[in-house]
């Protein structure tokens, strides 16, 4: 990417506390969250699991179940003790009773090991499938996006959004199916054992469930911040990270810290505000099954006195408090982990829902045997969300195998107008023509598929030297790819690396950047495509491999129709037509001598340059 770009991408995403830049999920104020809406989007991703998420469910209630008829079958051991206590116990019975209740924890232990395997699976499978929606929609998001969001926020969504997803559906659905069941299972055996006792539980944890709806209401929008901020921390993490010698070289330290702790505190603020309330309800709701021990030992031991109810029926009471008291505790967890899953599936549905670009399946207008014939008419454009027009009405002609130059100053449209002949950005007016056929009615791919390019950004992915090389090249062979790095220089230093060709490009490899310019030019000989475009391509290389890089530029560019953008006007002399651009306008046109006679504005920047060198 060019200096030019870089201005104008800081235009369009403006920066953030000195560093990093606005994503999606930055800034916008705060606003109410749609719990129930995220939840919502999340079991639609769960619709193919239904049969398992059904089994699950059927596992985690009968399991609940069978751990309700422990205390009945308790109160019936309790019973046959305490009888038999003066006229002997009978040990048949106990013995029964306890290989019955044995057999029941145990079959309770199988159905919720099972209950617990399927939601593990069915996480992972939801995981797998919403990183992979994120990865093709990254694909299908128009460039624009990329301009106002950090790559880190990108990076947040897809780890720890989607992480923090699969766990709230491992914990909480099977935690909320057990809960439920148990809660509603002991009121029911509790009614059948003793109203009154049971009427004493309830009053007891009536006051649990009031506290839990007010704590859980506030807590929401705090873990919605949690997951929002942990993502601007990420993504200027990610940028700090990438621009480290920058940083270094400028002193930045103590900026980029200072930005650091400002995110930092943010997301300690919030997570602790998150966390603090969501700690409150497991003492809480300890304190209240407490308390409903203690109200029912008091309210049985006064029945038991007064003759309604035995000794047995406490001990079973006992039990059954805890069971109604329980839930209460996995319900405030499963509620918090919903909590969590909602605002990291916002963000993460925020992403998949984002304006895509248009569906182009229906365009039917194609290149063949492309002749290099380029058009720009009457071109207006401004990137979007800024409000300035970049290019404001530009019009020029390239014929076939032509070499277009196209100069000016900083912020004058050279790369954006790259960027409107690739589609990369959409134009808001006039049209862009390939062989009299507008870019509009081709689809982008298509388009692509007709240039090959060399930026100033240099980009190479870890993998060997020849995957970079023919990187998406079909049928590239050794011998076209090889020739294009003795062309480029580059041959005998790849020679020289441990594997040649085969060598892994990663940390151990360093590459300085002018070969790694080498590397991307040798990459566009080997795609061989019908148009160029080299945006500052030698900018990094030293002057003498920059004469050896023209000489294989030049023999890339021969019958093929190039646009060259350029700072330095002595490597665009033998062009056939220089384009000079200034405010987003085409103020001269003509070769370079024609332009240098005029004695304008080129003939100022060309003397201006070498002025300096002097």
């Amino acid at each position: 990417m060019s200096s030019e770009q870089s201005t104008q991408r800081q235009t369009a995403r403006p920066a953030h506390g000195g560093m990093g830049g606005h994503g999606m999920g930055r800034g916008g104020g705060e606003k109410s969250k749609d719990f129930v809406g995220s939840w919502k989007k999340l079991m639609g991703y769960c619709k193919k699991y239904l049969i398992p998420i059904l089994i699950a469910v059927v596992c985690a209630a009968g399991g609940t179940v069978f751990t309700l008829v422990g205390p009945d079958q308790l109160s019936k051991l309790t019973r046959i003790i305490t009888d038999g206590l003066f006229t002997g116990i009978d040990l048949d019975a106990v013995f029964r009773i306890g290989i019955f209740l044995a057999a029941l924890y145990l079959a309770g232990a199988i159905l919720s090991f099972t209950q617990h395997f399927i939601m593990s699976t069915i996480a992972q499978g939801v995981s797998k499938q919403m990183r992979s929606d994120i990865s093709r929609k990254i694909n299908r998001l128009p460039m624009s996006f990329y301009s106002r969001t950090s790559n880190g926020d990108i990076l947040s969504r897809v780890t720890n959004d989607v992480d923090m997803i699969s766990q709230s559906l491992n914990q909480s659905i099977g935690m909320m199916v057990s809960a439920i069941t148990l809660f509603l299972g002991s009121l029911i055996m509790m009614l059948a054992t003793n109203v009154i006792l049971t009427l004493t539980a309830v009053a007891a944890t009536l006051i649990g469930f009031v506290l839990l709806r007010l704590i859980t209401g506030r807590s929401q929008k705090y873990f919605s911040r949690q997951q929002k901020h942990l993502g601007e921390l990420d993504g200027h993490i990610e940028e700090i990270y990438a621009g480290h010698t920058v940083v270094k070289a400028y002193n930045g330290e103590a900026a980029s810290k200072k930005a650091f702790d400002n995110y930092n505190q943010k997301l300690k603020d919030s997570a602790f505000k998150a966390q603090s309330l969501s700690g409150l309800m497991q003492p809480l709701m300890t304190f209240i099954g407490n308390f409903g021990y203690v109200a029912v030992c008091v309210v049985g031991a006064v029945l038991t006195m007064n003759g309604q109810c035995g000794f047995e029926v406490i001990v079973a009471f006992m039990m059954y408090v805890r069971y109604f008291t329980q839930p209460l505790s996995q319900i405030a967890q499963a509620i918090q982990s919903l909590q969590s899953g909602a605002a990291a599936g916002e963000r993460v549905f925020e992403f998949l829902e984002g304006e895509e670009m248009e569906d182009e399946s229906g365009k039917t207008a194609c290149l063949d045997k492309v002749q290099g014939y380029v058009e720009f008419d009457h071109v207006k454009f401004g990137y979007p969300g800024t409000g300035k027009t970049i290019i404001h009405d530009f019009s020029a002609k390239a014929k076939p195998g032509q070499k277009i130059a196209i100069v000016g100053p900083t912020g004058a449209g050279k790369t954006t107008l790259v960027n409107l002949l690739m589609r990369f950005y959409e134009i808001q007016d006039g049209a862009i023509r390939i062989d009299g056929v507008s870019t509009k009615d081709l689809k982008r791919e298509d388009v692509h598929s007709q240039f090959c390019m060399v930026l100033q950004d240099t980009w190479l992915f870890e993998g060997t030297v020849r995957e970079n090389l023919i990187y998406c090249t079909e049928n590239a062979d050794d011998e076209k790819m090889k020739a294009a790095c003795k062309a480029v220089g580059l041959d005998h230093f790849i020679r020289t690396l441990s594997h040649g060709y085969d060598t892994v490009l990663n940390d151990s490899v360093n590459l300085s950047q002018g070969q790694k310019q080498q590397m991307t030019i040798a990459r566009a000989m080997i795609a061989d495509k019908p148009m160029l475009i080299l945006d500052e391509a030698t900018s990094s290389v030293d002057t003498r491999t920059e004469l050896q890089i023209q000489s294989a530029m030049d023999q890339l560019m021969e019958n093929r129709t190039s646009f060259v953008i350029a700072h330095r006007l002595s490597t665009i002399k033998n062009s056939d037509l220089i384009l000079v651009l200034k405010d987003g306008d085409v103020i001269e046109s003509g070769t370079h001598q024609s332009l240098l006679d005029q004695g304008g504005f080129y003939a100022d920047l060309y003397n201006s340059q070498f002025t300096q060198v002097s």
